[in-house]
């Protein structure tokens, strides 16, 4: 696991789009992992910027997104399709059938399950997946308890994820109550992970995560298992951190020995 901080989310977004840059540079049919909320919106934004100054293209690019709300159609506007749609695929050169979200219409939640695992691993596995962290840890939408080995799945939210995510709907009671999401199994077998934090609000979840015991009421405790695992923070985020004198002196020392964090 490696901990890079900067000063500003801003900062944090534009290092982590260069890394997903360099990622699809260096790979043909490249599989990139997604995912929604306010996290990564930076760097949807500045992978847009890069698209449209023709520094970087989709057009060899497959993505699976982690979730979806049970029970909203694609073109619903708080769907996570429709997010992707309107805050990524819409502005990039990308093949939309090459754009895989789960269905939360499906009749047949089990045999779907099954077919996007099955996608994913016919698709050659997820190169790199994008992540943000839930105020209660969560990764996907593996809630607290979710197994550590679990795949794709049907969940029913929690109660905390509710009342946060509220704020994109009118009133807490149009909130869906579950969510098809990958695993935490699913996630832990992508061959690179990057999670993006920033705010005062994911200071202690992002300390227990990195630095607390590895648990299933955490599940982005897991990525500590990882072997190629890089979080982004803000120096907000990043402030509840024991050991944050540290992961600077890592960087640094890495800088000084040539090895780039790329």
């Amino acid at each position: 696991m490696r901990v890079i901080i900067r000063k500003t989310y801003e900062e944090i977004s534009l290092l982590a789009a260069e890394l997903v840059k360099s990622r699809i540079e260096k790979k043909d049919n490249f599989v990139l992992g997604l995912a929604t909320g306010s996290s990564p919106l930076g760097l949807y934004s500045a992978l847009i910027n890069m698209n449209q100054k023709n520094l970087l293209s989709f057009k060899n690019v497959k993505t699976f997104n982690l979730d979806e709300y049970y029970g909203l159609r694609g073109d619903h506007p708080q769907s996570y399709r429709y997010f992707m749609d309107v805050n990524l695929f819409n502005h990039i050169d990308i093949d939309k059938s090459r754009t895989m979200v789960p269905d939360g219409t499906t009749k047949n939640l089990e045999d779907f399950c099954l077919w996007y695992e099955q996608q994913i691993k016919n698709s050659g596995g997820i190169d790199l997946q994008v992540l943000g962290i839930g105020s209660d840890g969560h990764i996907g939408f593996n809630e607290p308890g979710s197994p550590l080995s679990s795949r794709t799945r049907l969940i029913a939210l929690d109660a905390q994820t509710i009342e946060d995510n509220s704020r994109f709907f009118k009133d807490k009671n149009q909130v869906p109550r579950f969510a098809i999401t990958m695993g935490v199994g699913t996630i832990l077998e992508a061959k690179e992970i990057i999670l993006i934090a920033s705010g005062k609000k994911k200071a202690q979840i992002i300390a227990k995560a990195i630095e607390g015991p590895i648990t299933g009421l955490i599940s982005a405790s897991a990525l500590q298992i990882h072997k190629r695992c890089t979080y982004f923070l803000d120096e907000d985020a990043a402030s509840e951190l024991n050991r944050i004198d540290y992961y600077r002196f890592v960087e640094e020392a890495e800088g000084t020995i040539g090895k780039e964090i790329f």
